[in-house]
C-alpha cells in the first residue's frame, strides 16, 4: 500500500513538474519584466493645458499590457495625478520614480522598460518643473536595473541627446527626434504627439521591439510629409551589441487567428 501510495504520490510531482515547465515555456516573453511610463508635462507648446503626453502615458501602458507586460509590473505617472482616479498613476517625481522602478525590478527580474513623453530641450527632457539630463536618467536606469536588458524610450524634442549617455550593450534606445530636431504634435488639440501616436499605432503589427522601432521612425516620417512638418524629426533608434541577437527572442505575442 505504501509503495502504491508513493508511485501515485511520484506521478503527481512529475505532472506538476511538467505543468510548471510548459506554463514557464508559454509565458509571455516580459513577464518578468519591469516598466514605467512617465508624462512629463501637461502644457502644450501654447502654454495652454493639454491631454497629448497623459493620453500617450494612459495607452503606452495599456499597450504594453497587450505585449506581454505584467499590469502589476507597470507603473504610470502623471504632472497631475488627481486627473486620473482610474489609472490612479503617481506622481512624476524622479526619486519616486526611481525607487518604483528599483522596487519593480527586485520583483520583475528578467529586463527593465522606460518610456518617457513629454517636451524636450537641448540639455535634457522636462520633468514637471524640472530638466532630466540624458546622464541622470542613465544612472537611474542603471542603478534601478543592473546585468539585465533595458529598453528605453524618450518622446521629446531634441531627445537625440539621450542616446548616447544611454547607450549600453545590453539596452535599446528609441528616441522622437535627433539630438538638433524638434519633434511635433504637442499642441492642446493633438491626441497624441506624433511619436507616441506611431509608437501606439505600429505595435500591434510589430513582431518584436527592434521592428517596432523601424516602424514608428517610418510612421512618422510619413506623418511628417503628410502635415508638412518641417525639418523632418528623425528618430533614432539604437540597439547595443548584446541585444541585438536577442530581441527577436521578445517576439510579442499575437491573438489566435479567427
Amino acid at each position: 500500500m505504501r509503495r502504491f501510495a508513493s508511485l501515485v504520490l511520484g506521478l503527481l510531482l512529475s505532472l506538476f513538474a511538467l505543468s510548471a515547465s510548459a506554463q514557464a515555456r508559454t509565458a509571455p516573453p516580459f513577464a518578468n519584466w519591469a516598466a514605467v511610463v512617465v508624462a512629463g508635462d501637461w502644457h502644450a507648446h501654447s502654454g495652454a493645458p493639454t491631454e497629448a503626453f497623459d493620453n500617450a502615458r494612459r495607452d503606452v501602458g495599456a499597450t504594453l499590457a497587450g505585449l506581454g507586460f505584467s499590469p502589476d509590473a507597470i507603473r504610470q505617472y502623471s504632472v497631475r495625478p488627481q486627473r486620473y482616479p482610474a489609472v490612479k498613476p503617481g506622481k512624476t517625481d524622479l526619486r519616486a520614480i526611481h525607487a518604483d522602478l528599483s522596487a519593480l525590478a527586485a520583483k520583475n527580474t528578467a529586463g527593465c522598460l522606460f518610456y518617457l513623453t513629454s517636451h524636450g530641450a537641448p540639455e535634457g527632457a522636462v520633468l514637471d518643473e524640472d530638466i532630466l539630463p540624458p546622464s541622470l536618467l542613465a544612472a537611474v536606469i542603471d542603478d534601478a536595473c543592473p546585468a539585465r536588458p533595458s529598453i528605453v524610450v524618450v518622446s521629446a524634442c531634441f531627445s537625440g541627446v539621450f542616446v548616447r549617455p544611454l547607450q549600453r550593450d545590453d539596452r535599446m534606445i528609441l528616441t522622437a527626434a535627433r539630438s538638433d530636431r524638434t519633434s511635433f504634435g504637442c499642441s492642446e488639440d493633438d491626441k497624441y504627439p506624433y511619436f507616441d501616436d506611431c509608437f501606439l499605432s505600429s505595435a500591434p503589427t510589430a513582431r518584436d521591439f527592434a521592428a517596432l522601432g523601424r516602424a514608428v521612425q517610418a510612421c512618422v516620417a510619413r506623418r511628417e510629409r503628410d502635415t508638412g512638418a518641417k525639418p523632418a524629426s528623425e528618430p533614432q533608434l539604437w540597439i547595443g551589441a548584446g541585444l541585438r541577437p536577442l530581441l527577436p527572442l521578445y517576439a510579442f505575442p499575437r491573438a489566435p487567428s479567427r
